[in-house]
């Protein structure tokens, strides 16, 4: 028996733009489309809150997600898969010894 595949559900791509909730992710997803009238292209972007189980996604990544049932108040997608992980940039710190100018 197979199983029924997800092809009526939508699936959008975004990036995480916040990651502080336990098992939810803010994935902000960006589109640009031409103006009927004025014919000039406008870019918009959206946020969706987007289940996250097991807490995989860091901010950055570029994420799948699907539609899914309601599963709280504002939370309607599940994050299918990470197509890109962000590398952490590592950040060397100076070293200051006075603010005087004195050595």
């Amino acid at each position: 028996m197979e199983l029924k595949a997800d092809t009526n559900k939508k699936k959008i791509t975004g990036v995480v733009v916040k990651n502080k909730m336990d098992k939810t992710v803010v994935v902000e997803v960006s589109r640009s489309f031409k103006h009927s009238m004025y014919h000039k292209y406008i870019s918009t972007k959206k946020r969706y809150k987007a289940h996250d189980e097991e807490n995989r996604c860091a901010m950055g990544d570029r994420v799948l997600i699907v539609e899914s049932r309601p599963l709280s108040k504002e939370k309607r997608w599940l994050v299918k898969e990470i197509i890109k992980k962000v590398e952490p940039i590592l950040v060397q710190e100076e070293v200051v010894k006075d603010d005087t100018g004195e050595n």
